[in-house]
């Protein structure tokens, strides 16, 4: 080994072939595309390509076109107001939802983290459950989403009240913090819904969104979810150098000069925004934040610079794939999306959990 490895240990976790990058992305970009077309032309009204990109040009490039080019009103109304908002939100709840898992594998050093570890999801589920109830959430489309994010912000201020002390706060702390305070949102969300169940429209609604979904979404819900999302896979990429030296234990980060415990909390932070930002336009959705990283790694290994963003492209391609087989598996009934994901990733978390524990054993 070189002396520039040997005094860099981020030079094992970053030096990636540029080649196997390229491959990767190859594949990628014309999935995440074809992904985006299919989920806008398929459905209940099979819009061609041809339509989707002439309605999009019109939309977007409205002057450039002449009085010999139309386009049905029907068509720019499914494809502009129902189907591309719909469409780009599940891509950013994909995008948010990946981003969180692998902040949160590789902050806890377990490929089996997943977003809802810091209680950020059972947070934002809560929030959302209170809109309910107390009508907030038909009186305007907003309270819905900041309720969620109020909720998801609420919780992770708990877990690091519970977990820090003296200024420092363990990993394990951290973690078990999480997992009682997801409970804890999660019975209290379930006991509102129990004491609401006599107004079944309510119960129902409740019921529905908890289980994920992205019925009725518009351009309204796309500005609420997209600025959230980015600005929280911007403040990700920012910290990839610290993420992959915490990966390698506190002792050695602080060594190479990371305010681990100011590092910790910003990472933290982020990953509770993105959840946030994910279960406030989607409901709770399961899985993605697992299975999409973990995918990833295996491909790409374990450098954070290249998985983040790539796990962000194909968790929004997944969720988009994901969204377009829940709406036209059973025609006409929709199945949540939370359903979908769960079959998708309930197997997968079971081959870990399964594979970790034989490694164990066989150590």
């Amino acid at each position: 080994m070189s002396a520039v490895a040997q005094s860099n240990p981020l030079a094992k976790v970053s030096s990636r072939p540029r080649l196997r990058l390229s491959i990767f992305y190859g594949f990628l970009l014309p999935i995440v595309l074809l992904s985006l077309l299919a989920g806008v032309g398929i459905g209940s009204t099979h819009i061609s390509w041809s339509t989707i990109l002439r309605v999009a040009e019109f939309k977007i490039l409205p002057h450039a076109w002449t009085s010999s080019l139309h386009v049905a009103k029907a068509d720019e109304v499914i494809v502009w107001l129902i189907r591309v908002p719909r469409v780009i939100v599940a891509f950013f709840v994909g995008a948010g939802l990946a981003a969180a898992g692998v902040l949160l594998q590789a902050l806890f050093r377990n490929p089996l983290a997943e977003p809802g570890l810091v209680g950020a999801g059972e947070g934002a589920v809560l929030g959302g459950v209170i809109s309910f109830v107390t009508g907030w959430s038909s009186s305007s489309v907003f309270s819905l989403p900041m309720m969620a994010m109020v909720g998801a912000l609420l919780a992770l201020f708990i877990v690091y009240a519970m977990s820090t002390r003296g200024g420092v706060t363990p990993v394990a702390t951290l973690l078990l913090a999480g997992v009682a305070t997801s409970a804890l949102f999660s019975a209290v969300a379930s006991l509102l819904l129990s004491v609401n169940i006599v107004n079944w429209q309510i119960a129902q609604e409740i019921v529905f969104w908890m289980m994920g979904g992205l019925d009725a979404r518009t351009w309204t819900h796309v500005w609420l979810c997209a600025p959230f999302v980015l600005l929280g896979i911007a403040a990700s990429l920012l910290q990839t150098r610290d993420l992959d030296l915490l990966q390698l234990g506190e002792e050695t980060a602080a060594s190479f000069g990371v305010d681990v415990e100011s590092s910790k909390r910003l990472l933290t932070l982020t990953a509770a925004i993105l959840t946030g930002a994910a279960v406030a336009v989607a409901g709770l959705i399961g899985f993605v934040g697992l299975l999409v990283p973990h995918a990833v790694r295996l491909v790409l290994g374990p450098s954070n610079r290249a998985l983040l963003p790539a796990s962000a492209l194909t968790g929004g391609a997944f969720l988009v794939l994901c969204d377009l087989l829940a709406r036209t598996i059973h025609p006409p009934t929709e199945i949540r999306l939370g359903i979908v994901t769960a079959l998708c990733g309930g197997p997968l978390f079971i081959y870990l959990l399964l594979r970790q524990y034989r490694g164990g054993a066989n150590r």
